[in-house]
Order: structure tokens, then sequence, then C-alpha cells
């Protein structure tokens, strides 16, 4: 059973460790991982041995505490804006108490002649009264720090309470011994004391690393922010019919077969089918579709999408946590509970950091004092490395990127399903296309008939592909509606997978399939084989049709190739992969398809069952394999495959065999979610090289190794801010995925902005743009502004892309 529970009190990586250590020692635990962005608990466990409530007490006995999450469908979680109140007050509070103590402790320096004049055990006692209202509005970090330290699992909060404790209790020491001295008349004894006060380390620690942790936290909040923008994405309410009257309930109240009502503006609470009207919707935060578009009855829609222009009704399918919405959210939370192998070295590290850091203070002091050197000086080294030492940047280098990565590929239609497969992303050396639906629409149209009997021919097609659900059996389907053509009576329906169809019609034996299908059941192919090829020569698929073991016609048929899918297969081999496309055509007709893309590769005449066995002879090659299907008969490559990657599965994102689902149906989308693989393990590269290469230049500086040599001695003020930084550079270096976009190179692709009048409504500008991208570009309209935006990486002539929009009706006056 797999449950995710809230855990708070975490702060560095240490404290994930330490959950997770707690947790994975449970019987019946079979997997566990937190993460430290979202502090949350993943858990995979076997429910007859074990409850809820044992993997809670568990993560108490580790020191913190934990709940089961709740459903993001019925409530979001509080935005660290919300959040940020309480320690913004405590920070403002601590900074303004640092000004009078810096003051009274730098003022001798400085040359303030009003501090200069005090006695120092005035001074002294000053410091101490400013240093302890901030100890006490940072106690926090003392209380989890010594209490995670006495469980003999510290973590960063000890580090900061050993710290800042150590220079607080000698300065309190010196405070006393100068008394004493003072007392005894011993001057120079109180002179000394006096500058070996450590008050305003012990207040800078606390303050900066204070404010370090709530500027952390603000980065962090912006990482997360795409889960929590697709949760708010949904009304709470929803207008719905119920016994003939309109009613508006919350929409954790609707229930499947609800019919709901949507207004232009409004948002959809559920998935669902339209009943009633037409509309254009605007799907661009679910899908990535940057236009609206034309919805009309019969037509499913998804929830969360908004009503640009129009009023209708649909009845609901899926919702609550059933829906798109939330499935979506459910994997960008389940991506983000994952890790990829590469966060394997930081979990190791992490779980003996803080340890190793607290020794190396120890060992620092206890070195300095053995070399002769006074115990302040020992002291300040041993305390600098408390406080420099950053274990929250190596717990953050690994979920940061991934929320960000995954985050940025929602917002474009990418969805992530688990960590992992952003690394394989990254080592994918070839891709697998299936064609129809990948390559092509996936809508194929009758372009030819070739038969003495058309109108026989057609009787005869529809009524046996009406009893199949292929592409080609529905266009076959479609072509004889629109010409009349009424079916007749076809029975004792056999399927043959990947070859045609078998059946009865007016008591004849009929076939329907490919040439090869009609020779296996010893029909008369003479003087077809020729037209076939020539059909196949202009990349068209012949199904043909034979009675009683005769071919009495064909049909001819033309899948269109998608828009994007040059552009996409060129940019493929622009990163170094190899292409390879696998079609059911025969091999002329693959060999038209894969000519006019570019693929130098392909497999053609496969049938459902071999493209498994495609896929496992390329991995038997060396080759780590993306195949890319769209998930209907793919099914089995796609779980062979390295990386599976789904494409136009549309609200259907619950495909178990894929790791990467394409929202829309273009091609691109793939080498989006390849280009962003590359992008977020090379940030996580970035993350964990500069944690560690901090970790390792810092804690040497702070020691005083380089004191001797080169006269360096970091204050623990410094130490303190170098620490609150590093963490938040982490962060911020993560954030740079939210706004990862693959096309840097604008200068490589023609983009050209066209003028376009005539157009009055969303339809004319759905028309503009198919027009466009049917040259193979990438176009965007804007009704307002009347100006259609063409991108293609190469040049598209003036004339062709005024008359593709003229063809469509409408008038260019300008071109850009």
């Amino acid at each position: 059973m797999k449950q995710t529970f809230s855990v708070s009190g975490m702060s560095c990586a240490a404290c994930s460790a330490a959950v997770e250590k707690s947790v994975k020692a449970l019987k019946g635990i079979e997997d566990a991982r937190v993460n430290l962005l979202l502090n949350t608990l993943s858990v995979d466990y076997r429910e007859q041995t074990l409850t809820a409530q044992d993997i809670i007490a568990a993560v108490r006995k580790a020191g913190y505490d934990a709940a089961l999450k709740e459903d993001n469908s019925a409530k979001t979680q509080p935005s660290a804006k919300q959040n940020s109140s309480e320690p913004k007050a405590r920070i403002i509070a601590s900074f303004i108490l640092l000004i009078p103590l810096m003051t009274v402790s730098m003022g001798p320096m400085i040359g303030l002649s009003f501090i200069q004049a005090l006695p120092p055990m005035t001074n002294a006692l000053l410091q101490l009264l400013f240093t302890m209202p901030v100890v006490f509005i940072n106690f926090k970090y003392f209380i989890s720090g010594f209490k995670a330290l006495f469980r003999l699992a510290p973590n960063m909060d000890s580090l900061i309470a050993i710290g800042s404790g150590a220079a607080l209790l000698y300065s309190l020491y010196s405070v006393l011994a100068m008394s004493f001295a003072l007392s005894a008349g011993e001057s120079s004894a109180v002179m000394h004391y006096a500058h070996a006060l450590y008050f305003e380390s012990a207040a800078v620690i606390l303050a900066v690393i204070s404010l370090g942790k709530y500027l952390e936290q603000r980065a962090k909040s912006r990482t997360s922010g795409a889960i929590e923008k697709l949760i708010n994405l949904a009304p709470k309410t929803a207008e719905v019919t119920r016994n003939g009257q309109t009613i508006v309930i919350p929409a954790g109240e609707l229930k499947t077969g609800d019919i709901i009502t949507v207004k232009t503006g409004q948002s959809l609470p559920a998935d669902g089918t339209i009943v009633e009207g037409s509309a254009f919707m605007d799907e661009s935060l679910v899908t990535g579709e940057s236009l609206p578009v034309e919805k009309n009855i019969g037509d499913k829609v998804i929830c969360a999408t908004i009503n640009t222009d129009g009023y209708f009704k649909f009845r609901a399918e899926k919702t609550g946590a059933q829906t798109t919405l939330a499935q979506i959210v459910k994997l960008m939370e389940d991506v983000n509970s994952s890790k990829p192998p590469i966060a394997e070295l930081a979990d190791k590290i992490s779980g003996i950091f803080v340890p190793a850091v607290i020794a190396a203070a120890f060992i620092s002091a206890a070195a300095w004092l053995a070399a002769g050197y006074d115990f302040s000086f020992a002291l300040n080294c041993a305390v600098s490395v408390l406080v420099i030492s950053c274990p929250c940047a190596l717990g953050l280098a690994t979920p940061t990127a991934i929320m960000c990565a995954t985050g940025s590929g929602a917002r474009n239609g990418v969805l992530i399903k688990n960590a992992k497969s952003i690394q394989t992303g990254l080592q994918v050396n070839c891709v697998v296309l299936d064609k129809t639906g990948t390559v092509t629409e996936g809508k194929p149209a009758v372009t030819d008939i070739i038969a003495e009997d058309k109108t026989r021919l057609l009787e005869t097609a529809a009524a046996v592909e009406a009893l199949s659900a292929h592409p080609l059996a529905k266009a076959i389907c479609l072509y004889a509606e629109e010409n009349g053509i009424k079916p007749i009576k076809a029975a004792h329906f056999e399927y043959k997978e990947g070859f045609g169809i078998k059946a009865f019609c007016d008591g004849q034996e009929t076939l329907a399939g490919n040439l090869k299908f009609m020779k296996s059941e010893g029909a008369q192919t003479d003087g077809w084989e020729e037209k076939a090829e020539k059909l196949s020569a202009q990349g068209k698929t012949a199904v043909f049709f034979a009675s009683d073991k005769k071919i009495i016609g064909l049909t001819a048929l033309s899948d269109n190739i998608k828009p994007d899918a040059k552009n996409a297969i060129d940019d493929f081999k622009k990163m170094g992969l190899e292409v390879y496309m696998m079609t059911g055509d025969n091999t002329k007709t693959a060999a038209n398809i894969a000519g006019r893309l570019g693929i130098e590769h392909f497999k053609a005449e496969v049938l459902p069952s071999d493209k498994e066995v495609f896929v496992r002879e390329l991995q038997k090659q060396g080759k780590t394999a993306a195949m890319i299907g769209d998930g209907v008969n793919d099914a089995p490559a796609l779980a062979r495959a390295d990386l599976a990657i789904a494409i136009g599965a549309g609200s259907d994102i619950a495909i178990e065999s894929a790791d990467i689902v394409l929202m829309r149906k273009e091609l691109s989308g793939a080498v989006y979610a390849l280009k962003l693989s590359r992008a977020a393990i090379k940030n996580i590269k970035q993350n964990l090289f500069w944690a560690l290469f901090y970790n390792a230049a810092g804690i040497p500086l702070a020691a005083g190794v380089f004191y001797k040599a080169l006269g360096w001695q970091l204050s623990p003020m410094f130490a303190a801010t170098a620490m609150a930084l590093s963490s938040v550079c982490v962060v911020l270096n993560s954030l740079r995925l939210a706004r990862f976009n693959p096309i840097k190179n604008k200068e490589e692709f023609m983009i050209k902005h066209i003028t376009v009048e005539g157009m009055a409504c969303g339809h004319c500008s759905a028309r503009v743009k198919t027009a466009l991208e049917a040259l193979g570009a990438k176009a965007e309209v804007d009704l307002k502004s009347k100006i259609a935006t063409v991108e293609a990486q190469n040049d598209i002539a003036d004339d062709k892309i005024k008359a593709a929009v003229e063809n469509a009706g409408y008038k260019v006056t300008q071109i850009k």
C-alpha cells in the first residue's frame, strides 16, 4: 500500500535522512522516501504488517511529527506567503536588536567616542542585554537542535545551536571572569576578557540563519508554485441541473452523470462530454495548447479549462480525484516524491554529514589549543566550522530541480511520472516512433477508389469495416457515408490483427486487408500488385476487398504528416539521437513517409506484437531507446523501452506503460521532454557540485587551515552568512528551470508576422492557424490584433504564406 504523510519539523538533509532511517527500520516497509522541499514522506508498505499509525509513531520517534496527507482535490496546502508572517516578525525583531548590539560591540573598533567612553563591564552587560532577546526570539533552534543531538541524530539546527550556544556560553563565562577580575582589581585581566566576548557572533548567527531560512522558504515556495497553481485552477462551485431545477453546489459534491452549465469566462469543475451548445475552450494551463480549442456536442471537455466564448452544458464523467486535473496533480506529487539515481550520493553524504562536521569542529579546536593558541581563537574556529557547514544545500539540490522541471513540463503539456525517467532522458541515444498518430495525424482519409463497380465496393467495404475500430476502417466508413452509400449486412466477423478482416456479406466470404492478407487467404491478386505499388510510392495505404477469393477493388488512404513532425525529427538528430520509425504499412509507403521526414531507419509491415521485439533488438545492440507512441497498440513496446513517451494522451493520462505523457498530439512535445530532462540533470549536477564544493572549501577555511600560511581567519558572523546564502543559491539555480525554453538560438528560426483581414471569431483564427501549420510551421493567431505569427526552421516564401491564408478565405495585408 502506498501512502503519503506530511512531516513537520524537518530543516535539512540530515532531518530527512533521520526520518527515512527510522521508517525503513520498521518491518513491512517496501520503500520510504522523504521530500525535503514538500515536507512529505511517501511510504510503500505491507498493509498486513503495518498501519499508518505505526509509521507516524516511527517519525515521532525520530523527533518529528507526521500526519496523513489530505487529498489535494478537496483542500489545498497553505501557501508560503500565508505561513511567512511569524518568521518575518522574528527576523525583523532580531535585526532591530542587532543594531544597538553591533554598535556597542564594534563601537570601539570604528572610533565611536561615546562607546569608547563606556567602562568594559558596562559594555559587556549592554551586549548581554541586547543579545538575550535575540536568543529568546530564536530559541527554537536550541530546542530542536539539542533534541536531535540527544537522539544521536543531529541536524542543521544542532550545528546552529552548538555554534551559537558555545559563543554565548563562553561570552557569559567572560562576563563572570571580568566581574571577578574587577573585584580583585586586576585591570589587565578585565581587558583580556573584554576582548573575548562573542555575544554579537551568537546573535548574528541566529539572525542571519533565520533570514537565510526565510529567503530559502520563499524561493522554495516558487519551485512548488506549479502544483499549487494547478490545484487552484478548478472552480469551487458548479451550476448543475437536478430534478429539473438549476442549483449551485460545491464542486466536491458533484456526481457522475450531473448536467453542468458553463457560461463564458467560467472554468469547468469536472471532466465530461458536451450535450448542448458549443464554445471555444482555453486549455493552455492543462494541455499547454496556446490557442482556444473549438468544442461542440459530443466533444470531451477537461476539468479546469476555461470557456472563453460560448455557452454549453456537459455531462460529468469524472469528478473529484478522478478528473484530469487531479491526476496531473497526483502525477506531479508522485514524481516529486521519487528520486533519480543521481540523488543517491547526496543521500549517503547527508546521513553522516552533521556528525562529521561536529567532529571536525572539535578537532579544529583541539588542534589549535595543542598548537599553543588561546581558547578564544580555538573557539572562533570551532564555531565557524559549525555554522558554515550547510547540509541544506545538499538536501535541496535534487528535489528543487525536479520540482521546477516537472512544473515547467506541466505548463507545457508534458507530464513526467517519475524522477528516474528524467535521468533516463539524458541517457537516451535513439528514438523509436510509431507512424500512425505519432508522425502522422492519425486521421486517414480516402484518396482513391479503384474498382469496376465502385458502388458495390463501397457497400461491401462499409459493411465489413463498420465492425472494426481501426482508423483506416473509420475513414472508409465515413467516406461511404458522405457519398450516400448504405452498407449491406455483414456477419461472422473475424479480425486478423495486423492483416485484415474476414466476414460474410450476402452469404459470400468477404476479405478486407492488405495484399499479404489477400495472398494468405488464397485470393487472386493478379494485376493488383502493380496498382498497389504505385499507390505505395505516393505514400498511400491500399486496403483490398475480395469476395469469394476474388478481389473486387481497393481503397487508397493517406494520413497527413503532422506539421511539426519534420522539425521535431530534425531536432532529435541535432541532439545526436538516431531516429527509427515503425509502421504496419508496406515498405514503399513507409519509405515515402520516411524520405519526406528525413528518417534513415524504418521498419515496415510491423505487427503490434513485433514493435516490442524491435525495441528489444535495439537494446541488445547497446542502445538506450525512447519509444514514442499513441498508447493504443504500442503498450508492449512502451513497456519494453528504456523511456516510454505516450503522445496525444489528452484526458486519458493514466497510461500505465508510459514514463512521460504528452497532453498534446505534437511530436515537438517529445523533443521538449528530452531537452528538459537534459537540462534538469545538468541543473542537479550544478547544485550538487556547488553544495559539495562549498562545504569542501568552506569547512577548511573556517577551521583555520590557511591561517598560518595566508593569515586567513573566518569570523562566525561571515560563516553564518555564507551558510544561509548557500542553500538560497541552490534554490535560485533550480528556479532557472521554471523558465526553461529549449529554443535558445532564435536566429536559427524563421519568424514572420502576418496581418490578416477578415477574421471575426475563434473559428476564423483556428482556420488560419490550420492553414499556416499545413506549411510545416508553428503558428499562433491573435484575433484581437489580427496578426498571425509563424515560426519554422526553414524559410517559407511569402507568396506561399499568402496563398495558404487566402485559400482559407482571408486577406493578407502585410508580412514582416
